[in-house]
């Protein structure tokens, strides 16, 4: 199985794996061990380089990680070093957080619940169980979003035992419960006194670092589901 070094450091630019399977056909390999994040719960997956060969797209399949290049396939067994494009992962580590800002305001000061959501680099939309979602509750919700990014709470990264995990009352408004029973361990993400879920992404280590959170749209859903688009940019935008 392959290790998601992603999962314990999500700073790490670059790493050494050995590879265990080639797909020629695919023009992809797996490893061992890999810093690219795979992609999933709505954060795309990361890109970069395997001995300076552009790595296309990542993906989890069965027990391995994939890797497509585009150019020469490395042979089973060879040792590769690969390195992610940082600019875009960490992009994606603030906007990560910023969703997570934006689940635990809501949670919070509104007791609306996620149906959904999905994210890009420094972009993305989530969807909250909200009844009625007008102009001055958006600009009331931004305002408090960046408040929390100021207030400069530090981001905690857990891998709990199931049963530990189960008896966390915050995880379970976010549907742990649907978990495979075949999963052992969880993993959480904690906004330090704001916001703690059940997480497989890629997240900054504090919330200053995500930079500014601006609403860019709102739009109704459903009777019960509103929708929700953020734009994250740099502090001095």
């Amino acid at each position: 199985m392959t290790e998601l070094l992603a999962h314990t450091d999500a700073y790490l630019k670059a790493f050494d794996a050995t590879v265990v399977a080639v797909d020629a056909d695919e023009n992809a390999v797996a490893l061992d061990q890999t810093a690219f994040y795979p992609g999933g719960g709505g954060q795309p997956c990361d890109y970069g380089w395997l001995n300076d060969v552009p790595v296309t797209k990542v993906k989890r399949q069965g027990e391995y990680i994939w890797h497509w290049l585009d150019g020469d396939l490395p042979a089973e067994g060879d040792t590769v070093h690969g390195q992610l494009d940082w600019d875009r992962r960490h992009k994606l580590m603030r906007t990560h957080t910023a969703f997570h800002i934006l689940c635990g305001v809501v949670w919070r000061d509104y007791e609306a619940q996620v149906t959904g959501g999905n994210m890009d680099v420094l972009q993305g939309r989530m969807d909250f169980e909200f009844e009625t979602l007008r102009q001055e509750l958006v600009q009331e919700i931004e305002a408090k979003l960046n408040v929390e990014i100021e207030a400069a709470r530090d981001v905690h990264v857990k891998i709990l035992p199931r049963e530990e995990a189960f008896q966390i009352p915050d995880l379970i408004r976010t549907k742990i419960n649907l978990l495979p029973a075949g999963i052992t361990e969880v993993r959480t993400v904690e906004i330090e006194g704001l916001d703690l879920q059940a997480d497989g992404g890629t997240h900054v280590a504090n919330t200053r670092e995500v930079g500014k959170i601006k609403v860019v749209g709102y739009k109704s859903k459903g009777k019960i589901n509103k929708r929700i688009q953020l734009e994250i940019v740099d502090k001095s935008s």
